[in-house]
C-alpha cells in the first residue's frame, strides 16, 4: 500500500488538500482533522480502489510566522526536558548526599519527598557515583542500620555494656 503525501493550505475557512504524485486529485475540509479522510476518499475515487487501502500522510502548509511559533515550541520543550533531566540528577546526588549522614526517612522529609523516593532516587544512581560510605561499607564488611555503620565489634561492646549494667 503506498502513502501519498498530501499538502493542506489554508482557502478561506477551508483546507484545500492537493495530491502532488497525483496530479488533478483535490479535495477539500473544513477541518484539519477531517482532511485524512476527505483526501483518501478523493484518491480512491481517482485510482478506483477501495478508501481502506488508500494511505495518506497530511503535510499543512502553514505561514511562516506559525512555523517558527512551532519550533519555539519545539525549542521550548527541548529545555524543560533537559531541566527535568538535570533537577532529577540534583536529587538524585542531593539524596544521596543526605543518607551519607541522615537515614533515608528524614533525608525525605529534608528534600520534601517519601522516604521511598528517596530509596528510588539512590538505586536509580549510576553506580560510579555510589555513596561513599555505603561504598566504603561494603568493603569493610560493616552493615548500617539506620545512619550510622556499625562494625560486629561495637555491636558486642553495646550488648556487653548493656549486660554489665
Amino acid at each position: 500500500m503506498t502513502a501519498y503525501r498530501v499538502t493542506a493550505r489554508r482557502a478561506g475557512e477551508w483546507w484545500a488538500l492537493e495530491v502532488p504524485a497525483l496530479p488533478g486529485v483535490f479535495s477539500q475540509a473544513k477541518r484539519l482533522d477531517k482532511a485524512d479522510e476527505a483526501a483518501r476518499e478523493a484518491i480512491a475515487v481517482m485510482l478506483d480502489v477501495e478508501i481502506e487501502d488508500v494511505e495518506v500522510e497530511i503535510e499543512p502548509v502553514l505561514p511562516e510566522e506559525a512555523v517558527q511559533a512551532l519550533k519555539a515550541v519545539e525549542k521550548a520543550e527541548k529545555a524543560a526536558e533537559d531541566a527535568r533531566k538535570a533537577a532529577q540528577k540534583a536529587m538524585q546526588e542531593a539524596a544521596a548526599t543526605l543518607t551519607e549522614s541522615l537515614s533515608q526517612r528524614d533525608a525525605g522529609r529534608v528534600l520534601g519527598v517519601s522516604f521511598q523516593r528517596v530509596s528510588q532516587l539512590l538505586r536509580a544512581r549510576p553506580a560510579a557515583s555510589a555513596p561513599k560510605k555505603v561504598v566504603k561499607a561494603a568493603k569493610t564488611g560493616r552493615g548500617r542500620i539506620g545512619h550510622e555503620e556499625v562494625s560486629a565489634k561495637q555491636k558486642r561492646q553495646v550488648r556487653e555494656r548493656s549486660v554489665s549494667r
